[in-house]
């Protein structure tokens, strides 16, 4: 039996490395960050002309959080949480900024795919119940998810070794997941029709972030840096967080950055995607004129 709803969840995965190299990445100023993370490079002491910022990263994270999908006529969900997601399949992502003396603007789009499956599985629950002894399941799980941000910025502190910008914008999640199950044994609470088929979600939120960004310089040049990034918002989701820092080195041309970057939403209460979360490694090259 098939069924498809909207709405939607899901849970934990560890990236492909090998898919992850093949990723496309543009425009996206690496000292801040995963998605929607703008540029802190810019002169300590801007001038009132326009500075642009682009980057190539690769961003490789995992994702946790809960889904749930309907699964019969009954209004019985199955629940999935835990490391079902195996890998990244696909990753594309971009960012771009601009800068004219104290003022500022950008924006960041990133988009994730990831896969999952299993045989005897025991990462369902069926209604608000665990499945029973004798009962496993296989499934096969599929996500896909854009988030994009847009913001302007103010830089309210400016020195050689120290900026701090401060921040307003929105940012769009949109995600869309397919689950396909088939349950061998026991079935609890599931209509026994339900025991084997499909359910479609789909998930969006449009939410108002404030936040903060910039960047420690130190060395005898000011070539090493310790750029950092946060925000929070709220709007149709409960509530969402992003931070990022990590070490960045500066070359005549640009600079080389690795650091952290994570993205939580939580989503509430009513929805099937209760919450969700990205988190992993950022490694990139920025290049500014």
């Amino acid at each position: 039996m098939k069924k498809t709803h909207k709405n939607d969840k899901y849970t934990s995965a560890r990236p492909n490395w090998a898919a992850a190299a093949l990723a496309l990445g543009a425009l996206a100023p690496i000292e801040e960050g995963f998605a929607q993370v703008a540029p802190t490079y810019l002169a300590t002491l801007p001038e009132a002309r326009w500075q642009y910022s682009a980057s190539i990263y690769a961003y490789l994270p995992s994702v946790s959080g809960t889904s749930s999908f309907p699964a019969d006529s009954g209004g019985t969900s199955l629940n999935l949480s835990g490391r079902v997601l195996d890998g990244l399949k696909l990753f594309a992502m971009g960012t771009f900024g601009a800068h004219n003396g104290t003022w500022g603007v950008f924006t960041d789009v990133v988009y994730l795919e990831f896969e999952g499956s299993r045989s005897g599985s025991r990462d369902f629950t069926i209604g608000n119940v665990g499945l029973p002894a004798d009962a496993s399941a296989t499934f096969d799980w599929d996500l896909k998810g854009w988030v994009w941000t847009l913001a302007g910025d103010y830089r309210v502190h400016s020195d050689r070794s120290f900026t701090i910008d401060v921040l307003a914008g929105t940012r769009l999640l949109d995600i869309r997941q397919s689950l396909k199950w088939n349950i061998a044994g026991s079935i609890g609470p599931l209509d026994p029709a339900a025991r084997s088929g499909e359910s479609n979600e789909s998930h969006s939120a449009f939410d108002a972030i404030i936040g903060v960004k910039g960047r420690y310089g130190f060395g005898a040049n000011r070539e090493w840096a310790v750029p950092f990034y946060l925000d929070v918002g709220t709007g149709q989701s409960k509530s969402t967080v992003q931070t990022a820092a990590g070490l960045a080195y500066a070359f005549k041309w640009g600079e080389l950055s690795a650091m952290w970057r994570y993205l939580g939403y939580h989503n509430k209460s009513g929805k099937n995607l209760e919450e969700i979360s990205f988190s992993g490694p950022l490694v990139g090259a920025t290049f500014r004129w």
